[in-house]
């Protein structure tokens, strides 16, 4: 039996004067209420109510019982009305988990204008390229950039990047252009190590897919360390737009074989449940995917 619906029926009768009326109180039965109490007073192996034909009174260990329950029970109250007000509030603690670059160059900017609008949201950001467990590692939402996001959690699309295939003007003068894909085993490449599909990179040609393999000069699991090599004209990079953007625009690196392809990631917002997401993530969400202007 629930201890504390026990306990509400009990501080129940006692506010009502009787069995009956507590019964059309908490909208039960009054041999539900009866028993109720019963089972109380046998747990707590004290008498607590004299009951006659007339009328109830307090034993003196129902008189100390009732006024600990009555405190104990504005006290859930109070609780109950506090996760309420805080489940409809935008304010408390969001634990954020983004990849490295695409946090410090799309989202960091982003940051201010979010804690302006929500100043009682408390932003505490990892920025981390493995992929974390959401649950066990105890984070209200990430950011992540795949092909199709992870079917054991929710996801909701922000935005989209593609990869881009390119180099420095310095090594292109040096090494030549490539005309087809097949053509980067001939070169020096600058990998990406965390590429899900490694040394084979995959395009979409004019005649239809076409997959090479290439051959490193140098990995590494830092994008922004591969671009940075290829500005000083060591090689090839296949990177994120969002990473190389701002290069190709400068003319530091150009974009090579552009009828060729390659692949398209989604940027997800991932959270573990559907239910019960809190406002403050919710409004996290919203605001990421207006930020980032996406089409859905």
């Amino acid at each position: 039996m629930d201890k504390l619906l026990q306990m509400k029926t009990f501080a129940a009768v006692v506010d009502c004067g009787s069995f009956v009326r507590a019964a059309d109180a908490l909208d039960l039965s009054k041999p539900a209420v009866s028993r109720h109490v019963a089972e109380l007073e046998q747990r707590l192996g004290v008498r607590l109510l004299h009951r006659t034909t007339r009328k109830l009174s307090l034993t003196e260990e129902g008189r100390l019982f009732y006024g600990r329950c009555k405190t104990l029970l504005a006290d859930v109250e109070v609780a109950e009305e506090e996760i309420t007000a805080q489940s409809i509030a935008v304010k408390g603690l969001i634990k954020l988990n983004v990849p490295v670059s695409f946090g410090l160059l799309e989202l960091a900017p982003l940051w201010p204008d979010f804690m302006a609008r929500y100043p009682e949201v408390e932003l505490d950001i990892t920025l981390a390229d493995r992929m974390v467990d959401l649950v066990e590692e105890g984070f209200d939402l990430a950011v992540r950039i795949a092909r199709l996001p992870n079917s054991s959690l929710v996801s909701r699309k922000l935005a989209s990047t593609r990869l881009v295939l390119c180099a420095s003007p310095g090594y292109l003068k040096k090494q030549g252009k490539p005309r087809h894909p097949s053509e980067l085993t001939q070169h020096a490449v600058l990998s990406y190590s965390l590429l899900a599909t490694g040394d084979q990179w995959s395009f979409e040609g004019p005649d239809g897919p076409v997959v090479v393999t290439v051959k490193p000069l140098m990995r590494t699991n830092s994008g922004d360390t591969c671009i940075a090599a290829a500005r000083q004209h060591r090689g090839v990079v296949l990177q994120p737009s969002f990473m190389v953007q701002a290069d190709l625009q400068s003319g530091a690196l150009v974009e090579l074989m552009p009828a060729f392809r390659s692949i398209e990631f989604g940027i997800f917002a991932v959270y573990p449940t559907r239910q019960y997401v809190s406002p403050k993530v919710r409004a996290l969400i919203d605001f990421l995917a207006r930020a980032l202007k996406s089409g859905d």
